[in-house]
This record gives structure tokens, C-alpha cells and sequence, in this order.
């Protein structure tokens, strides 16, 4: 069975999106509205890590690269100014891209396992990591005029 794979992957992934937010917050503490939703999404991505610690229990990790590899990909550091807080959360909205799906496939495991503890968690934090991205969306439509052609 890879489900111990995808734990892992989903376990790292997260935690990478958590750091994630919290250097784009720190880096944009200018935008308190970017700092402060930015604090509150890391914690959310951490919470995932701790809830699922009692699955990985029951079903193991391995680990995988692939998070330090999409880290160092999508998120070499954080930029400065109105184009480097667009092009960050880009980043941070292709990280949260990637939990959210392997959310998905996490629950569709469950569903296969009949492990609804499994389905309703991974249902519960996918819908989490979608609000993230509706979040960073909505976002970057706001920064990108200002950044694109004010300038």
C-alpha cells in the first residue's frame, strides 16, 4: 500500500506551506492584512500536520523529496515590493495548490479503505486549504492593478 507515501508527502508538504506563509507574512508586514491572514493560515497548515499524526499512527509515513523540491521550486525566498508580494503569493498559491489536491487524494484512499475518520479529516482539511487559495486569490486580484501598473 503507498498510502504511507502520501501521508508523508502530505505531512512535509504542509509544513512547507506553513514556513511558507509565515516568511511571506514577515516579509510583507507592510500589508498588515498580509501579515496578519498570513500568521493565521500558517497555523492552520500546522494544525493539519498535528491532526494528522493519529492517521500516520495507524498507517505510517514515507518520506518523500518532493516537498523540498516544490519549496525550493515555487518558494526560493520571499521579494520585496508590489510585484515581489504578487509573485510570492503566486508561491504560496502553487504550494497550497499541491496540499490541496494530495488532500484529495488522501480522502479518495479513505473512502477506498472505508476509513471514515480518514475521509472526514482529509474532507475537513481540504476544504481548509481551499479557502487558502480563495484567500490568496482574492488577493493577488487586489495587489496585481496596483502592482502591474502603478508600478
Amino acid at each position: 500500500m503507498f498510502l504511507a507515501q502520501y501521508l508523508g508527502l502530505l505531512e512535509q508538504s504542509s509544513q512547507v506551506l506553513a514556513d511558507a506563509f509565515d516568511q511571506v507574512g514577515a516579509a510583507h508586514a507592510d500589508e498588515p492584512d498580509v501579515e496578519h491572514t498570513c500568521k493565521i493560515l500558517a497555523g492552520h497548515a500546522r494544525d493539519h500536520v498535528r491532526t494528522l499524526r493519529p492517521i500516520i499512527d495507524r498507517y505510517g509515513e514515507q518520506g518523500d523529496p518532493e516537498p523540498d523540491r516544490l519549496a525550493a521550486a515555487e518558494f526560493g525566498g520571499t521579494r520585496s515590493g508590489g510585484v515581489g508580494l504578487l509573485r510570492d503569493l503566486q508561491d504560496l498559491y502553487a504550494l497550497a495548490s499541491f496540499v490541496d489536491i494530495t488532500w484529495t487524494v488522501v480522502e479518495q484512499a479513505g473512502q477506498g479503505l472505508r476509513d471514515q475518520e480518514l475521509v472526514e479529516l482529509a474532507a475537513e482539511r481540504e476544504a481548509d486549504t481551499a479557502r487558502q487559495l480563495t484567500w490568496l486569490q482574492t488577493r493577488m486580484k487586489q495587489a496585481a492593478p496596483q502592482a502591474l501598473i502603478v508600478g
